[in-house]
């Protein structure tokens, strides 16, 4: 679905909320409350500023006793194909969040990863794609990032394991690209980037990613990857244990001016091998 039919659609969403919801005898301050989030919530939900998750839409549902209309649209709209069915809803997370904590263990994350880079790993786990599904999926990364250059993009604080930055994806002046892009959106403050070093040893979430969704009203989520599958955590309990390995990794890492002179040192020893083959 193309993004304005997308967006066109949300828009139906919404004009269908306020439209039930009216008929139903519901102020929006009235259906916030029973949904558990405010009034306000609910009116960007009927303006499509701001699309509900799945747990809302379901609880909307419920209240004003729509025979699960609203689930079911949400899961049509929420079918994007460019995406595997476990990370589509992540994607409309990111879109939502207010701020974003991320840990990678092993790759760049996709919201910093330039095209060159998406397009190498891609390939690597998909050697007999065609060039069509390669590009579809590197489009779909580009488009993601592109939160990170709107004026309400979320802050977004990122903790690379050093192993990001010492294996090589792509050719060396790829590489060399790829943290070049990531040292220039720390210098223009769209992100802050810490890097957990090697000498550390053993470490919180050890191999795994993780992360950490907040939203203006709506309660914090966490998100974790394993092979082919993802696992989306809104159990309050679960989410702040997350958020405690979080602060460990954070503790351990290294300082963010330390951190962008190291990614700024690797990137130039990617470039000098790059100039002599």
């Amino acid at each position: 679905m193309a993004n304005g039919s997308r967006q066109a659609a949300w828009e139906f969403f919404g004009t269908e909320l306020k439209r039930r919801r009216e008929e139903a005898g519901f102020t929006q301050a009235e259906l916030g409350s029973r949904v558990f989030v405010s009034g306000g919530y609910i009116g960007q939900f009927e303006q499509a500023i701001r699309k509900p998750q799945l747990d809302v839409a379901g609880r909307i549902d419920e209240t004003l006793q729509t025979d699960g209309f609203f689930e079911r649209t949400w899961r049509k709209l929420i079918d994007d194909r460019r995406y595997a069915d476990y990370f589509a809803e992540v994607v409309e997370l990111e879109r939502m969040a207010t701020k974003i904590c991320e840990f990678a263990p092993t790759l760049v994350p996709g919201l910093l990863q330039t095209a060159t880079y998406t397009r190498a790993v891609t390939l690597a786990g998909n050697p007999f794609a065609t060039d069509a599904h390669i590009e579809e999926k590197v489009a779909a990364r580009v488009e993601r990032a592109q939160i990170l250059a709107d004026a309400t993009r979320p802050v977004y604080w990122v903790i690379l394991h050093e192993h990001v930055l010492r294996i090589p994806v792509g050719s060396r002046a790829e590489m060399a690209e790829q943290l070049e892009h990531i040292a220039e959106l720390v210098h223009q403050r769209k992100v802050l980037v810490q890097v957990l070093p090697t000498l550390v040893g053993a470490y919180p979430l050890m191999g795994r990613m993780a992360r950490l969704f907040e939203f203006e009203d709506a309660p914090p989520t966490a998100y974790t990857e394993a092979v082919y599958s993802g696992n989306l955590l809104d159990d309050p309990a679960l989410v702040k244990r997350v958020q405690g390995a979080y602060d460990l990794l954070r503790a351990a890492a290294l300082p963010p001016e330390a951190s962008l002179a190291l990614i700024e040192s690797a990137a130039e020893d990617y470039r000098r091998c790059a100039s002599t083959t």
